[in-house]
């Protein structure tokens, strides 16, 4: 046994030194650069080569004013890294060489002006309404990038649809009322059969080859900006997917956590990232588990991937126009490498805006991945640097108030813990996205609900973000029945809800709702930026106020009302409530001017007390004056 484990141990040495030899042994090759161009005045680039023959290679360039400060290699020499200075150089073309004893390599890197478009990288705020889109389910506008496999019957499949598809239908997005768009992942997940969502990436570098081509995602960005409105680009930099060729040849040593064969399994219990308290056995599966088995996580601690990770995301921004960004599984990456993101992309885009995804529905954790301030937790205490978490809380007491039975108050009891966050005006609200049961679907709920939950939605303050497909009151329970292709987005759907006449009379009584608070909301600045002052709740109604100065009452100017009721389904008598206005914003308001409402709604001053008269699962709007 001695002499078969020696000989075992030759073996594996000659192995070793015979594939060494073969990566030596043959002249340099590039076959991929990452960024594959940059931009003057951006800090500067890393460059991460992929190729053969890099391992004794020696690596130059040829520019005006670049230089090239340090490379680094893989053994395996399929890995190079190069760091470039471009402090004083100007925009111009740059050659790469790789050179070793058997020959010579080149390949060309582009060094560009910045975009001198003062549309792009405008950010989003409250006054915006997004659109999510799932690329792949909204409509096919190009048959010919149609890629071998498609199946729309395959719920988990791909379905065909691409970018000149949401391009052919912004009309439709304008016309709605729709003013930024949120498109899923972009990058190429080609190799996973299943991944139309695009959450599990292959290449960040690449635009997914089912959506089209990355000049087509740019002329999808310059219509959506000649159109005044703006680009969402959703980002991955937790994980990708594991038909990644980082996945068998990582770049560097522990450029993922684990591997393919042994890798940490995820955790999802938030409350200890919360905890400066928690000891990392307890935190650490959050952050280094792998998302699935087909999702590696990435190790944003390595300074190599948080390097990359950055460049790549401002990369995606300037080369497309981006005005935000949508940052998927925000707490499975630590918040040191969150910091360390936004400080350079708002660098960069000051303008720019960040959205990030924690899918919680404690406001006391949810509000703790917020930027704005230094939360302490167990990396330490540290600013996230993101604009705004999306707002699950408020996400799950709609959903808890309109379809399950909860207290119309539990609303405010929400709303009411805004002060743990440095900018509640800058939450994204929702009631339904890609990953939950369409709201029509939900157990309890109901067609009259969904105008109600609507009517909360583009009133409360934040900025809200409707799902395709909510706004024509599309079914659909748990992924992926959820996720169903756009009707007329496809060729040969029996109907089009791209179109009036092509919609059911529930389709199009769901479009006009939306479509008339959307357009009331963008010529009333109040119910975009105005403050919000809760009045009365109960049971089954609320009423709250948006306006400027509202402690002052009416004097200050006018006021927008927002009341809102529920009711069992056989109860459809008016609900009438009544509250005294003394101190409230609502103070010496003596007339209401009816924005939306319905011919059985009235509001009425008498003795400083409201009286309203309020339909069943109803929703109105009022313009309250002196």
């Amino acid at each position: 046994m001695h002499l078969r484990h020696r000989y075992c141990k030759f073996l594996s040495a000659f192995i070793f030194v015979i594939i060494a030899a073969t990566a030596i042994a043959q002249s340099p090759h590039i076959d991929k650069i990452d960024p594959p161009d940059w931009w003057i005045t951006f800090s500067d680039p890393m460059l991460l080569i992929h190729g053969t023959g890099f391992a004794d290679a020696k690596f130059s360039i040829q520019s005006n004013g670049v230089k090239l400060t340090r490379t680094k290699t893989t053994p395996n020499g399929h890995w190079a890294f190069l760091w470039l200075t471009t402090e004083h150089a100007q925009p111009q073309p740059i050659t790469i060489f790789a050179v070793n004893k058997f020959g010579q390599a080149s390949a060309p890197f582009e060094l560009h002006a910045r975009n001198a478009n003062i549309a792009a990288h405008a950010g989003f705020a409250p006054r915006d309404v997004i659109y999510l889109v799932m690329t792949d389910r909204f409509a096919d506008g190009n048959p010919a990038n149609d890629q071998p496999g498609y199946d729309r019957a395959a719920p988990r499949g791909w379905h065909g649809g691409d970018f000149t598809g949401i391009d052919k239908h912004l009309d439709y997005l304008s016309d709605l009322g729709i003013t930024a768009l949120w498109t899923t992942p972009v990058a190429s997940n080609d190799g996973m059969t299943d991944s139309y969502h695009g959450y599990a990436a292959t290449d960040l570098y690449a635009v997914d080859p089912h959506f089209g081509t990355l000049e087509d995602y740019r002329n999808l960005s310059a219509d959506l900006h000649a159109r005044h409105m703006k680009l969402i680009l959703d980002l991955v930099p937790n994980h990708i997917g594991v038909h990644h060729p980082w996945v068998d040849d990582p770049p560097a040593p522990e450029w993922l956590h684990g591997t393919a064969a042994s890798h940490p399994t995820i955790a999802y219990d938030f409350n200890q990232l919360t905890d400066s308290h928690a000891p990392p056995s307890a935190w650490r599966p959050i952050t280094d588990g792998w998302f699935t088995d087909a999702m590696p996580d990435l190790n944003q601690s390595n300074p190599l991937v948080a390097r990359y990770l950055i460049q790549n995301a401002m990369w995606w921004v300037e080369t497309a126009g981006i005005d935000g960004i949508r940052l998927d599984t925000f707490p499975y990456v630590n918040r040191a490498f969150w910091h360390d993101f936004h400080a350079a992309l708002h660098a960069a885009f000051p303008k720019l805006t960040t959205v990030g995804e924690v899918f919680n529905g404690d406001p006391r954790i949810t509000s703790h991945f917020a930027g704005g301030v230094a939360r302490l937790g167990p990396d330490g205490l540290i600013d996230s640097g993101l604009d705004t978490p999306f707002d699950f809380p408020v996400y799950f007491t709609l959903r808890d108030v309109l379809a399950h039975g909860h207290p119309m108050s539990a609303l405010f009891d929400t709303l009411r813990t805004d002060s743990l966050y440095p900018h509640p005006e800058r939450l994204v609200t929702f009631f339904g996205n890609h990953d939950t049961v369409r709201f029509v679907s939900e157990p309890g709920s109901s067609l009259a609900r969904l105008r109600v939950a609507f009517g909360l939605l583009l009133t409360l303050r934040g900025t809200p973000e409707i799902y395709s497909g909510d706004e024509i009151a599309m079914p659909g329970n748990a992924d992926p029945d959820n996720r169903h292709d756009f009707p007329g987005g496809f060729s040969g759907d029996p109907s089009d809800a791209f179109l009036p006449f092509g919609r059911t009379p529930e389709q199009q009584s769901a479009f006009n709702w939306v479509q008339e608070l959307l357009h009331l909301r963008a010529g009333q600045p109040a119910l975009a930026d105005g403050d919000q002052q809760n009045i009365f709740a109960d049971n089954d109604s609320i009423v709250y106020v948006r306006g400027s100065q509202l402690a002052d009452g009416c004097s200050a100017g006018e006021r927008i009302v927002i009341a809102a009721t529920k009711a069992e389904p056989a109860d459809s008598a008016p609900v009438q409530i009544q509250f005294a206005v003394s101190g409230t914003a609502l103070n010496l308001c003596t007339h209401f001017t009816a924005l939306v409402s319905s011919g059985t709604a009235s509001m009425v001053m008498k003795d400083g007390v409201i009286a309203a008269s309020l339909p069943a699962d109803g929703f109105v709007i009022y313009r309250a004056t002196q």
